[in-house]
């Protein structure tokens, strides 16, 4: 947790990070003594300045957009900080906090379809921010290695090389799971007992139900439910692994069958050694998912036969199939980009450089533009056997620039191979992702 040190609002000085990062550590290290201890007294900690100043800081830094009150991270800068975060202060240590509605906003998916997304107010995001400061060394403490999305010091990256290696081992049965419209359905009775495993202080649960029966904002209309939480709140990502923090702990405890599972928020893949102990594994799952108030996507979950690279899977972004070595004449799993990052790409870079407004600018601020989106994609997928994808995008930007080029100067086609040629395209500035794969890992020296 990067809290900044000596952060000054207003006119007041504070010193926060030390005090409030030895909180967290020993808020863990009581939980990770004590599977069974519950923890009260935490509501008080919540609303101490230093804790909503630290939260502020990180709201501030990941630039939202405001909620359905319309007040933004510079109306708060102008009104004052120290003025808003005290007047924060002051109606949580009152038990006057009341949370607005989320407002909903609708993101598109690369299939077509709208991802709704849940915005609390920034004032809501810094109270989350803060609860979940203090409660999340609680519950980290319990997570399990299965475990990997939204948690501190865990990415999609160990994740991948625990698939990696688990394919290698002998585990070549896959099951590919989704689970259908997750957030929608988490049963909010059934999270808040979860959550009281842990936590007694009901000051703590009754904030996470006030924002879990907050409502949604969707065209003006208030909309109300008894379960799920909104993707897109702060808090969301923890509430999610707490929820399926159920799930991990009965695979890791139950005998019938024996397959590894990797978990990433609510996508899932289970590797099993043979197709027999992969059915039963998936009605295993299934029966603890009903259990849970939720179910498989039946069009998302699949049964993958990875031996001799008879199939692949998609998982967090990359496409893995086993391919067989030239040099040691066995079969190793191999990840590269999936044909869908390989789509979604493009369309990035397609939107940039298609519209006639930017035939005005110049190649400078036409690559300032695009190589922000080439460096994010890249930096993630250079981990991986990503070479010749990446020779595709580099040569697919390289068209598409030229043609940008062509048409700026009023001309007729590509041109890419006589005006904008290779080396001036490379000259340009452009970020080249060629060159840039990384085949080791630091996550593993398997």
């Amino acid at each position: 947790m990067n809290v900044e040190t000596n952060n000054i609002i207003g006119a007041v000085r504070y010193e926060p990070s030390e005090k409030a990062q030895e909180l967290c550590e020993k808020l863990y290290l009581a939980a990770k003594n004590s599977g069974t201890r519950r923890f009260h007294a935490l509501y008080d900690k919540v609303y101490r300045m230093d804790r909503l100043t630290s939260a502020w800081n990180q709201v501030k830094a990941n630039r939202g957009t405001s909620g359905i009150d319309n007040e933004s991270i510079s109306d708060i800068v102008m009104k004052g900080e120290y003025i808003v975060i005290n007047e924060i202060h002051q109606t949580l240590k009152e038990g006057e906090y009341r949370p607005r509605q989320v407002e909903r906003v609708y993101i598109p998916k690369p299939d077509g379809r709208m991802r709704p997304l849940g915005i609390p107010t920034v004032r809501d995001r810094i109270v989350q921010t803060a609860t979940k400061q203090i409660i999340e060394p609680i519950f980290e403490a319990d997570f399990l290695d299965e475990s990997y999305g939204f948690r501190p010091n865990r990415s999609a990256h160990d994740a991948l090389e625990e698939i990696r290696k688990t394919t290698n081992a002998g585990y070549k049965i896959v099951l590919d799971a989704d689970i259908k419209e997750f957030f929608d359905n988490i049963d909010h009775d059934k999270l808040l007992e979860f959550m009281h495993q842990r936590i007694s202080d009901r000051r703590i649960l009754k904030l996470i139900r006030k924002w879990l029966k907050c409502g949604i904002m969707d065209s003006r209309i208030v909309k109300e439910s008894d379960t799920g939480t909104p993707q897109g709140g702060v808090i969301s990502p923890l509430l999610a692994n707490i929820y399926l923090h159920e799930f991990d702990k009965f695979w890791t405890q139950q005998t019938r069958v024996k397959g590894k599972l990797v978990r990433y928020a609510d996508d899932f893949v289970i590797m099993f050694r043979t197709e027999k102990e992969a059915e039963l594994g998936l009605k295993l799952v299934k029966a603890k998912m009903e259990e849970l108030g939720l179910e498989l996507n039946e069009d998302k979950t699949n049964m993958v036969d990875t031996r001799e690279g008879k199939e692949g899977f998609d998982f967090l972004g990359f496409h893995h199939r086993r391919i067989k070595s030239r040099k040691y004449k066995k079969y190793y799993t191999q990840k590269r980009p999936s044909n869908k990052a390989m789509n979604n790409i493009r369309a990035k870079i397609r939107n940039i450089l298609g519209p006639r407004a930017i035939l005005n600018w110049s190649i400078d601020e036409v690559v300032n533009k695009v190589n922000p989106v080439l460096k994010g994609w890249m930096n993630y997928f250079r981990f991986g056997n990503s070479s010749e994808e990446f020779t595709q995008i580099d040569r697919y930007v390289h068209r598409r620039l030229a043609l940008w080029w062509s048409k700026k100067r009023q001309k007729i086609g590509i041109r890419w191979k006589t005006d904008f040629t290779w080396n001036k395209f490379k000259k340009c500035g452009i970020q080249i992702l060629s060159g840039n794969i990384i085949y080791w890992s630091r996550y593993s020296n398997a």
